[in-house]
């Protein structure tokens, strides 16, 4: 299945079967960082699931994915696919919007710019394909998201919080931070170079198991050396432009 923000920068579309593979047996799994949420929505059920994200368009977006689809989707009836529309609704200030009005204009914006930029977003062309937002199968594109996102706690908390709230032995930690270097890209207010050191602090403390991923880099694997470090090589793909980078996967088990 596909995440209905599959252009998100930093997406874990490439990782996620390894991800998967690795993932112990649990019965609550949480996502601590959920942006585009890719390892749940390539994986089984569990008992219980949670996706946290601090940024409210994205938990907006799941939110009425997960309730109101359907006037979701007729939001988009008319819409087209320009630079001007999308100008427009680069301007407006979310926090004027209706709850769907705020999912449509975040899921427009992410769907159409370059890169799947946040902050700043650049209206994103091709000359070797079509545009990446197909208004003629957005109902068909989201319905599996609807279901898998039905019975799914959705949250908009610190990571602080929400590991405190569902910790315990039988719960699954998927930790997808922002990179190390690549803190400012999702807003300056929602992850500094500080909280890798109080977030590693926080998981040496917990009763459940985790999974973190960051780029790999010798300031990562000395702040996170006190846990299992496993190198992962892949090539990330934006605009015209392959870029090979490695990845570490950090565990507790």
């Amino acid at each position: 299945m596909r995440s209905p923000l599959s252009g998100w920068i930093g997406g874990k579309s490439q990782l996620a079967s390894r991800i998967i593979a690795r993932i112990p047996a649990h019965r609550c799994y949480v996502e601590v960082f959920a942006g585009a949420a890719w390892v749940l929505f390539k994986r089984p059920e569990s008992d219980v699931e949670v996706l946290n994200d601090l940024n409210r368009d994205v938990v907006t977006l799941y939110r009425v994915v997960q309730h109101h689809i359907e006037e979701f989707v007729r939001y988009f009836k008319w819409m087209l696919v320009s630079r001007d529309e999308f100008d427009r609704m680069r301007r407006v200030d979310p926090e004027t919007l209706t709850d769907v009005q705020r999912a449509a204009r975040f899921f427009y914006l992410q769907k159409c710019c370059f890169g799947g930029r946040i902050v700043r977003p650049i209206f994103g062309t091709a000359t070797t394909r079509p545009p990446k937002l197909n208004l003629l199968r957005i109902e068909e594109d989201l319905s599996a998201a609807h279901l898998r996102l039905a019975r799914t706690y959705v949250e908009c908390l610190p990571y602080e919080r929400v590991i405190s709230k569902y910790d315990s032995p039988d719960t699954f930690f998927f930790v997808d931070p922002p990179y190390w270097g690549c803190e400012d890209y999702y807003g300056k207010e929602m992850f500094s170079r500080e909280d890798f050191v109080r977030l590693r602090d926080i998981l040496a403390g917990i009763k459940g198991r985790f999974l973190l991923t960051l780029n790999d880099l010798p300031e990562v694997r000395e702040v996170f050396g006190g846990f299992n470090i496993e190198g992962q090589q892949l090539t990330y793909t934006v605009g015209k432009g392959a870029t090979s980078a490695k990845e570490v996967f950090i565990t507790n088990y």
